[in-house]
C-alpha cells in the first residue's frame, strides 16, 4: 500500500503541473487585470508603470514560470485588489468552507444512506417510488434557485432565519447564531447530496441483494438486520465510495454559488469577487487548492477500497 500511494503522489506532480499550466493560459487569454482599472483619469503611463509593477509586460509563459517559482518557495502572491497575501487570504476563508461542506456532506450521507437502503429493499412498492421520485427533485432542483426559495420563506415570510453571513453583526457570535445561519446553506447543499447519493445508495445495495451469498445468508435465518447491515451493505460501499469522494471536490466549485446567494465567508465567496475584479493571484491561488483537493479526493478514496474491501490489491 505504501508503495502504490508513492506512486500515485509522484504521478500527480505532473497531473497538478498541467492543470495550474491551463488554468494561467485562460485566465490570460480572459484579459488583463489592468483593464478593471481604466477611467477617464487613468493614463497610458500610470497603466504601463502598473503592469511593470504586477509582471503583466511579460509574456504569458515567464509570468508562469515566476508564478510556479514563487509557489515552490510557499508564496502564492498578493491580492491585486486588497494587496494582502494569498495565502492570508485563503487560509481565512477556508475554514468557514470546510464547516459549511463538512456538515451539508454529513447531513446529505445521513439522509441518503438509510433512504437508499430501506428504498432497495421495498423495491418496486409506492414507497420506493415516492422515495425515488423525491431524490430526482433533490438532484433537479438549482441550488441557487432552491437558495432563493429558503430565504423568501424562512427569512422574507416567516423571519426565522437570518439570510446572510456567518454571524449576526453586534450579537455574541455564539453557537446558536452559527448554527441559525448554517441551516438554510446546509440544507441546500444537503438536498443535492441526499438527492444523487440516494439512487447510488439503492442501485449499490438492490445489485448487492440479487448476489448469491445474500440469498444463503437470508435462508440461514440470521435476519433481515443482519443480511442487510453485515453482508450486504459492506459489499455495496465500493461504488458509494466512489461517488462520495467524486463529490468531495464538487463541494468546493457547488459552494460557490451557495455561498454568494448567502454571503458565507469561505472560499466560493472570495473566488466570484477574484473573477469579477480578475484579481488572478487569488484565483490561482483558489484553483491550485481545488486541484490538491481532487487529486487527494482520487487517492484517499482508492485507499479506503482497501479497507472496505480487504480483497482489493493494489
Amino acid at each position: 500500500m505504501l508503495k502504490y500511494i508513492i506512486k500515485r503522489i509522484l504521478i500527480a506532480v505532473p497531473v497538478l503541473i498541467g492543470i495550474t499550466i491551463l488554468d494561467y493560459a485562460i485566465m490570460s487569454l480572459a484579459g488583463s487585470p489592468l483593464e478593471m482599472m481604466l477611467g477617464p483619469k487613468t493614463t497610458e503611463a500610470a497603466l504601463e508603470a502598473k503592469a511593470i509593477q504586477l509582471g503583466l509586460d511579460k509574456p504569458f509563459y515567464v509570468q508562469y514560470f515566476v508564478w510556479i517559482r514563487n509557489v515552490l518557495q510557499g508564496n502564492l502572491g498578493y491580492s491585486i485588489k486588497s494587496y494582502q497575501p494569498v495565502s492570508q487570504i485563503i487560509s481565512s476563508h477556508l475554514g468557514p468552507t470546510l464547516l459549511l461542506m463538512g456538515t451539508s456532506m454529513f447531513v446529505g450521507l445521513a439522509v441518503a444512506i438509510p433512504i437508499g437502503i430501506y428504498s432497495a429493499i421495498h423495491r418496486y412498492t409506492k414507497r420506493d417510488y415516492a422515495l425515488v421520485t423525491v431524490s430526482f427533485f433533490g438532484t433537479s432542483i438549482p441550488s441557487f434557485f432552491l437558495s432563493l426559495i429558503f430565504i423568501y420563506l424562512f427569512t422574507v415570510k416567516l423571519g426565522w432565519l437570518p439570510s446572510s453571513g456567518i454571524r449576526t453583526v453586534g450579537g455574541d457570535g455564539g453557537l446558536i447564531d452559527l448554527i441559525r445561519h448554517m441551516i438554510m446553506p446546509v440544507l441546500v447543499l444537503a438536498i443535492s447530496i441526499a438527492g444523487s447519493n440516494t439512487r447510488y445508495v439503492r442501485s449499490a445495495v438492490l445489485e448487492i441483494l440479487q448476489k448469491d451469498y445474500v440469498r444463503t445468508a437470508k435462508s440461514k435465518g440470521i435476519g433481515r438486520f443482519l443480511t442487510i447491515n453485515k453482508h450486504a451493505l459492506r459489499n455495496a460501499l465500493i461504488p458509494i465510495v466512489t461517488v462520495i469522494g467524486m463529490q468531495i471536490p464538487y463541494l468546493f466549485g457547488g459552494a460557490v454559488i451557495v455561498e454568494q446567494i448567502y454571503s458565507w465567508p469561505g472560499l466560493g465567496l472570495i473566488t466570484m469577487n477574484a473573477i469579477m475584479s480578475r484579481d488572478y493571484p487569488v484565483i490561482m491561488g483558489v484553483a491550485l487548492l481545488t486541484a490538491v483537493v481532487v487529486l487527494m479526493a482520487n487517492l484517499i478514496t482508492d485507499i479506503i477500497y482497501a479497507l472496505v474491501d480487504p480483497t482489493i490489491q493494489y
